[in-house]
């Protein structure tokens, strides 16, 4: 139970500075409400109640956020296999050591077939 005390408190300490900062950005912050405010902003283009193009929405910003996350992922399992790989090779005849490295080779190769995938739907292109 006592290695559960630092947890609670601190998420005890992160509350209190998340209701803190709340409360001070409503007395400190400025409050002037506008029309301007309360509309959506679409990285600077006039928001419409349709997307451009007939209602269709455009593909890239998905495969920019599956590109991401597959990226992300990739990182996620490759630096711990990576920082331990030298001392998987110290152990005696090496078997998890290939092993490792075989499944990281195929690891990596479906990485890069998704890579492919993104580059042939235009996802690292920009209009």
């Amino acid at each position: 139970m006592s290695g559960y005390v630092p947890i609670v408190g601190l998420l005890i300490i992160a509350g209190g500075f998340i209701a803190v900062s709340i409360y001070l950005s409503t007395i400190l912050g400025p409050a002037r409400f506008n029309q301007a405010k309360y509309e959506a902003y679409e990285c600077g283009v006039q928001p419409t109640p349709q997307p451009e193009g007939g209602g269709r929405i455009p593909i890239k910003y998905y495969i920019t956020a599956m590109l991401f996350i597959v990226f992300d992922i990739e990182i996620v399992f490759l630096y711990p296999w990576a920082v331990s790989f030298a001392d998987m090779s110290q152990t005696p005849a090496g078997g998890l050591a290939l092993f490792g490295l075989v499944e990281m080779v195929l690891f990596i190769i479906t990485v890069f077939i998704a890579y492919i995938y993104v580059v042939r739907r235009g996802g690292l292109t920009w209009d």
